[in-house]
């Protein structure tokens, strides 16, 4: 964790943005962000137009590595990525993800790909320089070409924190050393933020389809937290996520993380799995999932009450909402003070500051997402944060509920994106700020006019 002190973390949390802190602050007015129509399940182009998209957007994102090398005083990125890329077939470098062509499931033997600055003898050369082999004769031609090319400074991924920095294998480093001998050797150097960078930068035309997944997200979650899916005293949290799972598969998207719903109780925190609950009238649910499609991932918290319609309820207690709204507001410091170019710990102390003028208890624990559901990007510690990326919001707030006599956890999440440094970050849906409701008397009443 991080010392109030010095507002420092371990490098570990570097390559991620966990502000998992505990914050004080009082609830405020809040902009009507919620959608006003129901989401729609958006269809995607067929498999093979993906491709075609994909491949565009990784050639215009491998066309700005040039401009990233100069920018962090390296002139070759060697070992997937920045630099020559060198990997083993199933034993890929995590940048490899982010820069092989659509039709690509795994690198080919050892694939080794070297990036340059497009400078001196390499000028007009294909960037990335890329070799297939499984016979050794990539390294003769390897050392040749980087006597032509004369690199200062070549980095490879060997950090051994941050893992966009750091998917050199050790076998392939030994190899690597082997190879290339020890005057090459002593001109490697370690510079995670090519990979943080290259993999977080999102180009334009992806934004257009990420806003399609993150609304068949909600209209998703929509549908489960209905009395389409759920029936009071017969579904349980466990019905509700292999409903999500059968979803996905009929929707051709898949997730990079099995959905959780729980019911939330002020015991109820069960983190990286849903709770085991049948679901009753009157219970508080929460669901944690994200869809991934085009290379691009979604991750989503909602929740939802189920009304009491046995005896006449048409919407939640007010206590819940009050709970929903200081969580909302809790979004709202979190992008305000997420601004490009501040370092982690500045906005720490900006939130912690801010946060306990106003007096809510919770905490944010927000993270980039793109490429993967956790993916790169830095906030905490003295990395900066980015522009031109996405960032999940991801956070609770406390609040006791009158109705209840229960302090409980009102935990959201919503996907947001960088527009510019005048407009700043804005949620790719909207968010929620009302309960989704399940009126299983909608049901009862059908049921009544058929049997009448």
């Amino acid at each position: 964790m991080f010392e109030d002190s010095t507002f420092t973390l371990p490098r570990t949390m570097l390559w991620s943005f966990w502000l998992a802190i505990s914050l004080n602050f009082l609830g405020g007015t809040v902009g009507q962000l919620h959608p006003r129509e129901p989401a729609q399940y958006r269809t995607l182009p067929s498999l093979r137009e993906q491709a075609l998209i994909l491949d565009r957007w990784r050639d215009e994102r491998v066309a700005r590595i040039p401009e990233l090398l100069k920018k962090y005083n390296v002139d070759a990125w060697l070992v997937i990525l920045s630099l020559p890329i060198s990997q083993r077939e199933y034993a890929e470098d995590t940048i490899w993800w982010s820069i092989k062509d659509a039709t690509e499931f795994a690198s080919h033997r050892r694939t080794v790909l070297l990036f340059h600055t497009n400078s001196s003898s390499l000028a007009g050369s294909p960037n990335p320089l890329r070799w297939v082999d499984n016979t050794g004769q990539v390294w003769p031609e390897l050392r040749s070409t980087l006597r032509a090319y004369n690199p200062e400074r070549i980095a490879i991924n060997v950090d051994r924190n941050i893992a966009f920095g750091g998917g050199l294998h050790v076998g392939e480093w030994d190899v690597l050393h082997e190879q290339l001998g020890d005057s090459w050797m002593e001109k490697i150097v370690n510079q995670p933020m090519i990979g943080i960078e290259y993999v977080a930068n999102r180009v334009p035309g992806q934004l257009q389809y990420y806003k399609m997944l993150q609304e068949t997200t909600w209209a998703m979650i929509e549908e489960a937290f209905s009395e389409q899916v759920i029936q009071p005293g017969v579904t349980t949290t466990e019905d509700v996520e292999w409903w999500y799972r059968e979803k996905m598969r009929f929707l051709n998207v898949s997730t990079w993380n099995h959905p959780r719903v729980s019911v939330i109780t002020p015991e109820s925190f069960p983190g990286w799995a849903g709770t085991k609950d049948t679901i009753r009238e009157g219970d508080l649910l929460h669901v944690d999932f994200g869809i991934t499609a085009m290379g691009m991932n979604t991750d989503t918290q909602h929740m939802a009450y189920v009304l009491r319609a046995s005896e006449g309820e048409t919407d939640a207690p007010v206590g819940l909402k009050e709970g929903l709204r200081k969580a909302n507001r809790m979004q709202d410091i979190a992008l305000e003070k997420m601004q490009a170019g501040k370092t982690g710990n500045e906005v720490l102390k900006e939130c912690l500051t801010q946060m306990d003028s106003e007096g809510i208890t919770g905490q944010i624990y927000s993270h980039p997402i793109g490429d993967w559901g956790h993916a790169a990007g830095a906030v905490m510690g003295e990395l900066r944060i980015l522009p031109n990326t996405y960032y999940s919001i991801e956070l609770y707030a406390y609040h006791f509920v009158p109705e209840r006599n229960e302090t409980l956890r009102f935990r959201i999440e919503e996907d947001a994106y960088w527009v510019s440094d005048k407009q700043g970050w804005q949620f790719v849906r909207g968010r929620q700020e009302r309960f989704h409701l399940v009126n299983w008397a909608s049901n009862l009443n059908v049921q009544a006019l058929q049997i009448q």
